[in-house]
């Protein structure tokens, strides 16, 4: 599968060597005069797309030396494609980085899975994040409000690739709310999975805030094809929170849901590996990160130029156009520790997620 990237690899490297400019002089800012692929681990059109876009088109003015941006999307395997090509083949000259979706949450649980160990890369910033449910209204025998999922007849579901947070959640809420479901998995991409969605291929997806609110929102909930149903609440590993790229939405949280359709609020062992998950991916599901042996001033430049964003009007009134929320990175110099501490989990719990996730392969 690597090889298959390799001639993008010789091609970028070759039109640096013919067409880029010289190396900036000493006492230059480091990225003056370089430019700066942003690899995104996700196929055009999907969330980490969006979002991964829309800072590309802020960033570069906040990094000094202005270097400019363009993007590369390397989707498959659930984003990690696109992750082991960073850590393996990528120039490790700082002048590609990663935005990626689900690497946290696979170094985490699968940290085998990673070609180059997760704990070299260069680690920038990072965001939190949520997913919205969503449920096709044709499923029998017929949802008109969230709580009818209860009663949900061949409630198919389609995914990324079985150990994937998405996925995990995916059947973990399911199992916890009693909702006998097919499980389908392997598209490339949300925008996949989103396309069975609206063919009828599938009747049951999670969607993070920029694909739901620009898409599923005004196709097919504004058009009454299908109901949002509940979302992923922030956890901190003490408490439940309410992201703020779901604020003002009218869907309620997994556990309200779930406290409405059975009475109680949710326990047990799935329980604690849906807050698990939480645990990482609602801290981290975006990450952004530079290739093992990157040089330390390419990452305090990205840190600073992210941080930057924080004061960018036009970022911000962009972003709630673009998906209805500002994107708050979190970077500084306590990132790499924050991002290496969320990444060990318990050995009994990533046993029972491995597990879990390795039922489903077979």
């Amino acid at each position: 599968m690597r090889s298959a990237w390799l001639p993008f690899a010789l091609l970028l490297a070759l039109g640096t060597l013919l067409l880029g400019p010289q190396p900036a002089a000493a006492g230059d800012p480091f990225y003056k005069g370089k430019r700066l692929v942003m690899l995104i681990n996700f196929a055009a059109g999907g969330p980490t797309d969006i979002e991964g876009r829309l800072l590309a088109r802020h960033l570069g003015k906040h990094i000094e030396g202005n270097p400019s941006i363009v993007i590369q999307n390397m989707d498959g395997a659930g984003g990690l494609i696109g992750a082991n090509y960073l850590g393996k083949v990528a120039p490790k000259d700082g002048t590609m980085m990663g935005y990626f979706t689900g690497a946290t949450w696979v170094a985490a649980n699968e940290p085998e899975r990673y070609e180059t160990k997760f704990d070299s890369y260069q680690f920038v910033a990072y965001q939190g994040g949520t997913s919205v449910y969503v449920l096709r209204s044709d499923t029998a025998p017929g949802m008109k409000q969230a709580t009818d999922i209860a009663h949900a007849k061949g409630l198919v579901a389609g995914g990324l690739e079985a150990g994937q947070a998405k996925d995990l959640l995916i059947r973990l809420t399911l199992e916890m709310l009693g909702v006998p479901f097919r499980y389908v998995t392997g598209y490339r991409s949300n925008t996949n999975v989103r396309l069975a969605l609206q063919n009828g291929e599938v009747n049951f997806l999670s969607e993070s805030p920029p694909g739901y609110l620009t898409a599923i929102q005004p196709e097919l909930v504004k058009t009454g094809e299908a109901i949002p149903v509940f979302y992923d609440p922030a956890w901190n590993g003490e408490t439940l929170g309410i992201s703020k790229q779901v604020a003002g939405l009218p869907i309620l949280p997994f556990q309200e849901l779930y406290k409405q359709i059975k009475g109680a609020p949710p326990a047990g062992r799935l329980w604690d590996a849906y807050l698990t998950i939480l645990g990482v991916n609602s801290a981290m599901q975006r990450l952004i990160v530079l290739p093992p042996g990157a040089p330390q001033e390419a990452v305090a430049a990205l840190q600073t130029a992210v941080l930057r964003l924080d004061e960018d009007k036009a970022f911000a009134e962009e972003s709630m156009r673009a998906v209805g929320f500002t994107p708050d990175y979190v970077a500084g110099p306590e990132t790499a520790r924050q991002i290496r501490q969320v990444t060990s989990l318990k050995p009994e719990m990533r046993g029972f997620l491995a597990d879990y996730a390795k039922a489903q392969r077979k």
